[in-house]
C-alpha cells in the first residue's frame, strides 16, 4: 500500500515539474509510436502562440495506420481521463487532428506532412524527436 502512495507522490511531483501539457504530449507521442508511426516529434510552442502549448506531429504510412494511431491515442488518453475537445480528419485519414487544448496531435500521411511542413512553420519552437 505504501509503494502505491509513493508512486502517486512521484507521479504528482513529476507532473508539477514537467507540466501536465508536456506529460500529455509525451504520452500521445509514445502512443503513436506503439502503432508504428514514424518521425514522431513534439514541438514546444509555449511562448510562441496562445493557441496551444505543444504540437505532437507524427507520420503514418497508410490510411489504416493513421486511423489506428488516432483511435489508439484517443482511447488510451480517455483511460487517463483526457478527452479531445475536437477531432478532425477521420474521414479522409490524410491529416488527422486531435485537439486536447494544451496539446494538438497531428497524424499525417507523408505527402501532407511534407506539404504543410509544420516543423518549418514553427521553426522557432524547441523540438523533441522520439523514436
Amino acid at each position: 500500500m505504501s509503494s502505491l502512495k509513493e508512486e502517486e507522490r512521484e507521479s504528482a511531483a513529476l507532473a508539477k515539474e514537467a507540466g501536465v501539457g508536456e506529460l500529455l504530449a509525451r504520452r500521445a507521442a509514445e502512443l503513436a509510436l506503439e502503432k508504428k508511426c514514424e518521425e514522431v516529434k513534439i514541438l514546444d510552442l509555449r511562448g510562441l502562440t496562445s493557441v496551444t502549448d505543444y504540437f505532437v506531429i507524427v507520420t503514418a504510412d497508410s490510411d489504416r495506420k493513421a486511423k489506428s494511431a488516432a483511435e489508439h491515442i484517443i482511447d488510451e488518453l480517455k483511460v487517463d481521463g483526457e478527452r479531445p475537445m475536437h477531432v478532425e480528419g477521420m474521414d479522409s485519414m490524410h491529416w488527422i487532428l486531435l485537439d486536447y487544448i494544451d496539446v494538438v496531435v497531428h497524424v499525417f500521411m507523408p505527402d501532407e506532412r511534407h506539404f504543410y511542413d509544420l516543423e518549418s512553420l514553427w521553426s522557432d519552437a524547441p523540438v523533441v524527436t522520439l523514436s
